[in-house]
């Protein structure tokens, strides 16, 4: 009797109806989607994320697997499909069918917990995050190294909870949108207050969290860690001749746009109209000739380097060690002595299928695309510590930015000033953007500057608060010179490293285990 009271106070007591069960989910996958760059509409993913925990509530395994599959396809499949631009539906299809995977884990996850919330409805919020921060755990490394692209953190650029990037990084901030949408469902679920004062207190009470959530986020103190000295930095984003895979077919002229943009550069130092820069940032594939072996590659550099008078960070595909490998690397290139070996950094995370193709000849059963990768990408063996001289850089190359542990390691490792170098050129601006919300988080993470250079755009700075400046627009050529703040601090989010997620992970499993307690006991009595 006790249960059936509880039941309907909470004014249900079965799943929500398939009916409205199914575009739930799909609409919790679109919703999701616009909380993200381009669009940008960040109050969006609580509202998804209460939407899946809904429909999947009190379903069974295999009925939430499938309603978070749904929300995944909708949320990936339009999200990644900068993949198909140029290498045709294939990979589009497969990487955005694997992420939600992921989802269908997370549809299964939250069904199972189910006994645990209509217990404890209290739990439902946290758990809901919890949840939320294992499944990107899971899915940030696995397979082969994992892919993770579409982070509830990466959708908070412009939100309020982005802050808490500061304090426990990116896992902390996809909890807060999480429990954001499980205090949302929470406050949905129950049944609707009367006129009674007091059955409107528990909705006032989620109500309060959920604001105070986002509240105590403008009460952290973000900012440049123990900021230091400031200097002078230029990016030159020097565009390619044509957007595509081909791109890289006009190697020349890609290096020649660089190259051309940095002289003119440097004539606008000599005529008073730019401030001279300490440091040069060149893009990903700026030089996809290897500069140390084509000595035309390495004068053309060296001409830039010294009439702007400052050393360049190039971005450069270089050959070797082995037959058919090649190594994608910012070299730091010096004025008057030209390239210093002891500051190449080596891109310790190749994107699979793209840059390299883990088992090829499984793969080319698949599809013969494959062997459009003609040369393995080697993986560096350090972080992307590079002591440049002005300023001690932490060097990360394009889809590395995603990377938590990649980033951290270089801040570990002594850096001043977070670079991320990336070619965009075989994707588009939505991609771009994207990726920018990832350097806004990375700077408040660890109360660094930030910078992304890139071929095409979109190029810009971020502060340790997370604005953004000098954003470049795409598919144009672009120089933008800041003068920002070097940081030798360490912020609790750099202290703390991996813990946060490890211990909110943990949680994770947690629950389901005591969600599995609860079935068990369910079972006994009901077969009692």
């Amino acid at each position: 009797m006790r249960t059936t009271k509880v039941v309907r106070q909470d004014s249900v007591a079965a799943a929500l109806p398939l009916r409205w069960a199914v575009p739930a989910a799909a609409v919790a996958g679109v919703l999701l989607l616009l909380a993200f760059p381009p669009y940008g509409v960040w109050p969006l993913a609580p509202v998804g994320v209460a939407l899946l925990a809904a429909a999947t509530h009190r379903r069974r395994l295999r009925g939430g697997a499938g309603l978070g599959f749904l929300t995944g396809v909708a949320l990936f499949a339009p999200m990644l499909e900068w993949t198909n631009l140029h290498t045709g539906y294939l990979p589009w299809v497969l990487l955005s069918l694997l992420q939600a995977g992921y989802l269908a884990l997370l549809g299964a996850a939250t069904a199972w917990v189910s006994p645990l919330v209509d217990r404890w409805r209290w739990a439902w919020a946290p758990v809901t995050a919890l949840l939320w921060v294992g499944q990107e755990a899971l899915r940030d490394r696995t397979p082969f190294g994992g892919f993770p692209w579409g982070r509830l953190a990466f959708a908070q650029d412009t939100s309020p909870l982005l802050r808490w990037a500061w304090l426990g990084g990116a896992p902390l901030v996809t909890f807060a949108v999480a429990l954001t949408g499980g205090l949302l469902v929470a406050v949905a679920w129950r049944r609707r207050p009367g006129r009674d004062r007091r059955e409107w207190a528990p909705v006032a009470v989620l109500v309060a969290v959920a604001l105070a959530v986002a509240g105590a986020a403008l009460l952290l103190p973000v900012g440049a860690a123990g900021a230091g000295r400031t200097v002078t930095v230029a990016v030159v984003q020097g565009n390619v001749p044509r957007l595509g895979l081909d791109f890289n077919a006009q190697r020349q002229a890609v290096l020649d746009n660089h190259a051309d943009a940095t002289l003119k550069l440097a004539e606008q130092v000599r005529a008073g109209q730019r401030p001279q820069p300490d440091l040069v940032v060149w893009p990903e594939n700026s030089s996809d000739i290897d500069p140390l072996r084509n000595a035309s590659a390495g004068q053309r550099i060296a001409q830039a380097a010294d009439a702007v008078g400052a050393p360049i960070l190039v971005g450069a595909v270089l050959l070797g060690p082995g037959e058919k490998q090649v190594r994608n690397a910012g070299i730091l290139w010096r004025p008057g002595s030209g390239p210093d070996l002891a500051q190449l950094y080596t891109k310790r995370h190749p994107v699979p299928f793209a840059e390299y193709v883990p088992l090829r000849k499984i793969a080319r059963m698949v599809s013969e695309q494959v062997d459009l990768v003609r040369n393995d990408f080697v993986p560096g063996a350090t972080p992307g510590v590079v002591r440049s001289g002005p300023a001690v850089l932490g060097d990360v190359i394009c889809f590395e930015v995603a990377y938590d542990g990649l980033v951290r390691d270089t801040v570990d490792g002594g850096a001043q000033l977070l670079v991320v170098q990336t070619n965009n050129a075989t994707f588009d601006v939505a991609e771009a953007r994207q990726q920018l919300a990832m350097v806004r988080l990375r700077a408040v993470e660890h109360g660094r500057t930030a910078l992304m250079a890139s071929t095409v755009g979109v190029s810009g700075f971020a502060t340790p608060d997370g604005r953004v400046s000098g954003e470049t627009g795409f598919n144009t050529r672009a120089v933008v010179v800041r003068q920002v703040t070097l940081a030798d601090g360490w912020t609790p989010a750099t202290r703390a490293g991996v813990w946060p997620e490890v211990v909110l992970a943990g949680l994770a499993v947690a629950a389901l285990l005591v969600a599995a307690g609860l079935r068990r006991v369910a079972r006994r009595d009901a077969g009692g």
